[in-house]
């Protein structure tokens, strides 16, 4: 089992950047894929990015390509998304999730990770 824990969100300018992170605790970070996924007011959570288990295959929504950066340092067990260029439609609570895996997979459905953070709240302001 992980447990994971968000952190870094905040309220920001549209235009703004913002860093959020994630450290896992638990078994080994390097066996799970990771991925991040955001529910804005009244919306149904979405995908955001996944990253594979050793870092080397991201994955986005066509919303946030070119603007977030999904990335993880194995050794410090944490994945982390970089956030540039923010804009109000990107105000939701992030969460980052886990998923157990041998492959070198990219998840991008909700129901494909096992476990979740608490969230966290980023506010872009117009």
């Amino acid at each position: 089992q992980v447990q994971l824990v968000e952190s870094g969100g905040g309220l920001v300018q549209a235009g703004g950047s913002l860093t959020v992170s994630c450290p896992a605790s638990g078994r080994t970070f390097s066996n799970y894929a990771m991925g991040w996924f955001r529910q804005g007011p009244g919306k149904e959570r979405e995908f955001v990015a996944a990253i594979s288990r050793s870092g080397g295959r991201t994955y986005y929504t066509e919303s946030v390509k070119g603007r977030f950066t999904i990335s993880r340092d194995n050794a410090k067990n944490t994945v982390y998304l970089q956030m540039n260029s923010l804009r109000p439609e990107d105000t939701a609570v992030y969460y980052c999730a886990a998923k157990l895996t041998i492959e070198p997979v990219l998840l991008t459905r909700a129901n494909d990770y096992d476990y979740w953070g608490q969230g966290t709240q980023v506010t872009v302001s117009s």
